[in-house]
């Protein structure tokens, strides 16, 4: 079985191509090997593969720099993203792809469902939402699945920024109104390959967005004490206090949504799966650090 994988150098990427290597022959690419600001140049690369299952997970993720990059995030987020569910209904394959709780505004004071209209507040969003849109357009046998707050323990990623604070600053101020699920990219690369081995019918059977992120909901400084706290390695820590602030005291390019976490019951009731509590997660995240 040939899989095709795009975004194989990002947290989740990284994370697929070895989970998904028990299934068969993985081909992964990322920028340069592959160029989604080239959105057709896709066409021949999946033609020269012949894949059995395209998996995307490659984005513009930096949600900021977007602000000033609208159209490079709409030709990674949006166009390439219907070029690959074209091709993916043509050739009759299955699609997976990622999407974020930054769909949503935030503003609901409650885990979003999928029933839930999306209103992004910023480019990142926006695009990932149009990439969405194309996808289910288009048709065919997909799976999107929305997560939040991915992280890993390579560089970069919120987990490993607290760590680097931590190491550098006496006193930390971390906002504690942004509040979503965090998700280790590890446990959704297992799921996402564990449910494609018990479920490939039901990529036909049962297609449409999903959403997959870690059980339960928490702060980004509830999150960061928690990372702090199972850091194997505390001894190197500088910092004596962690305090809670507001978003609106810290200036960015991009407003982030403060209330999106995701309510993955629909995902659970159709697949009788769930990823584990985000706390547990992050505790076998930071042993293996």
């Amino acid at each position: 079985m040939r899989i095709l994988l795009f975004g194989k150098n990002g947290q989740l990427g990284w994370e697929l191509q070895r989970t998904l290597a028990c299934l068969g022959n993985v081909i992964a690419y990322d920028f340069p090997e592959v160029d989604f600001t080239k959105p057709e140049s896709l066409r021949p690369i999946i033609g020269q593969v012949e894949p059995a299952l395209i998996i995307n997970a490659a984005a513009y993720t930096d949600v900021d720099k977007a602000e000033s990059e609208p159209e490079k995030a709409r030709l990674i987020n949006a166009t390439s993203v219907g070029i690959l569910a074209e091709e993916s209904l043509h050739r009759k394959i299955p699609l997976i792809h990622y999407s974020t709780d930054y769909v949503f505004d935030g503003t609901r004071g409650a885990p979003y469902t999928e029933e839930d209209a999306p209103n992004p507040i910023n480019v990142y969003g926006q695009t990932k939402l149009e990439g969405e849109q194309a996808i289910s357009q288009i048709g065919g046998a997909y799976w999107i699945f929305r997560t939040s707050w991915v992280y890993s323990l390579r560089k970069g990623g919120f987990v490993n920024k607290v760590l680097e604070w931590s190491r550098k600053q006496t006193v930390m101020r971390i906002v504690d109104d942004q509040i979503a699920n965090p998700t280790w990219a590890h446990t959704l690369a297992e799921i996402t390959t564990q449910l494609f081995v018990r479920c490939m019918g039901d990529i036909r059977e049962h297609p449409g967005i999903y959403h997959l992120a870690g059980s339960g909901y928490t702060s980004r400084f509830e999150w960061a004490k928690q990372i702090l706290e199972l850091d194997i390695h505390e001894h190197e820590q500088k910092v004596k206090q962690i305090l809670p602030a507001l978003t609106a005291e810290f200036y960015t390019l991009a407003k982030r949504p403060l209330f999106s976490a995701l309510d993955c019951n629909l995902f659970t009731n159709t697949f009788g799966v769930q990823l584990p509590s985000w706390e547990d997660s992050l505790r076998l995240a930071m042993s293996d650090s």
